[in-house]
Formats: structure tokens, C-alpha cells, sequence
């Protein structure tokens, strides 16, 4: 089998840092534009690889390991970003892990929790990105507030009170349709979305409540030359 060469990367000299403050709880939620020198050869990697499988969690799609060369760029270049606006050294955040993503799962095999806003972790202490290689008609990421709750972010200590709302509601019938969550619902408001745009990243606290943008007619295509190709990453405290 071929071996695939990892991409040469770098922050882009053009990339231009937006830092919003979002909703009633005034999170932070950074977008870099045009951030790596070097994009394009990150999603040729990609596309070159392969090897994208099902994975064992709640992401609905398909995922493979990013480059070793990438973790090398965010370490390079995020920490300062970090502690400016998250207020987190490098020593608190303990782990890296970055993954090739494609979304892939059609609405009608969503479970339940796959149809409305998720966090990531109950910690405000972790964090989360999601960098584009795709453009902007494959869907961005939205942020949102629950309306029962009025939450917009689910700590430790929210945690039991918003799933118990989240029963509730499905014990009552109110269980959202077959659908990835696209905008405002009887249960959700959206106080922010990003569109996808390549070579976008987006990072906050893993603790938002956040989906997908996926529209009706979204392909759903497995192939990452076609699909909603994108990284996900999370900078863990474990």
C-alpha cells in the first residue's frame, strides 16, 4: 500500500482572528479565516487516505486520524489565541485529538440525541474546534439556547437538570423528528451560526450547545473529495 505524505502546514499569513461573544451568556466563540498556508494539501491528504470508518460515538458520519503535521500547527499556533481568550495554558489542557470528520448519517437513522444541540464535555475548561475543508454549501455550525432551561451551555452542574428536560419532553411526545436541527424549534433558539467556508476554524468551549448547519438535500456523500469534509478537535483536560 502507498504511504500517503503528510502535508507541509503553517498559519496562513492573511488569516484574519474574529473573537464573538455569544448569547445571553456571552461566550466566546473564535472564527479564523484562511487559516493554514497549506489547506489544500491537508484535504488532498485526506481524500488520499482513506480509511474513514464508523465510529462509536455520537458523531453522525465518519472520522479518521488527522496528521501528526497538524497537531504540530495547533501547537505552534493556538496556545497565546488560548490563554487570550479562554484564559487556559498549556498545562491545563492535557490532550490533543484531531480527527478527519464527514457527516454521513441521513436524517431518518438519527437517533433521538442526534436531532437536537449537543455539548461536547460538562467541562469549561475543554475546548472544541471544527476546521473546514469543505465550502459553504455543505452547512455551517450553529450555537443554541434551550429554551426550558434557558441554558446555552451545560456544565457539571447543569448537566442532570438538562436532561432531565430533555426526558421530559420525550416522555410528553415531544420528540424532535428525523431531522439535524437547522434553526429555531419549539425546544431550541439559535443565538449564532457559522457558515462552513474553507479553510475556516472555529473554536470554543466544549460546554456550548452546538449542531451542524445540515439543510434539506444535503448529499450525505462518504467520499471526503465530495462530502462535508472537515477536523474536529478537542483540547482536553485528560
Amino acid at each position: 500500500m502507498a504511504v500517503v505524505q503528510e502535508p507541509v502546514l503553517r498559519r496562513h499569513p492573511e488569516c484574519r482572528v474574529q473573537v464573538d461573544t455569544i448569547g445571553r451568556e456571552r461566550q466566546p466563540v473564535v472564527c479564523i479565516d484562511t487559516f493554514l498556508d497549506g489547506a489544500d494539501a491537508l484535504r488532498s491528504h485526506a481524500i488520499a487516505q482513506g480509511g474513514f470508518h464508523d465510529n462509536t460515538g455520537f458523531y453522525p458520519g465518519l472520522r479518521t486520524p488527522a496528521p501528526r503535521a497538524y497537531y504540530q500547527v495547533l501547537y505552534e499556533n493556538l496556545p497565546g489565541l488560548i490563554r487570550e481568550v479562554f484564559g487556559l495554558g498549556p498545562e491545563e489542557l492535557a490532550s490533543v485529538e484531531s480527527s478527519y470528520s464527514l457527516v454521513t448519517t441521513p436524517p431518518e437513522a438519527l437517533h433521538p440525541v442526534q436531532r437536537v444541540p449537543h455539548f461536547d464535555s460538562n467541562s469549561p475548561t475543554e475546548l472544541a474546534m471544527i476546521h473546514f475543508l469543505c465550502d459553504g454549501e455543505q452547512g455551517g455550525t450553529g450555537f443554541y439556547r434551550h429554551r426550558q432551561t434557558g441554558f446555552e451551555t451545560v456544565d457539571g452542574s447543569r448537566r442532570e437538570a438538562f436532561l432531565a428536560s430533555l426526558e421530559a419532553d420525550a416522555k410528553s411526545g415531544k420528540i424532535p423528528p428525523p431531522s439535524y436541527i437547522n434553526g429555531d424549534t419549539d425546544q431550541f433558539e439559535r443565538i449564532a451560526s457559522y457558515e462552513a467556508k474553507f479553510n475556516r476554524l472555529l473554536l470554543y468551549r466544549c460546554t456550548s450547545l452546538h449542531s451542524g448547519n445540515i439543510a434539506e438535500g444535503f448529499s450525505f456523500d462518504a467520499d471526503p473529495a465530495k462530502g462535508r469534509l472537515s477536523i474536529n478537535t478537542f483540547l482536553l483536560n485528560r
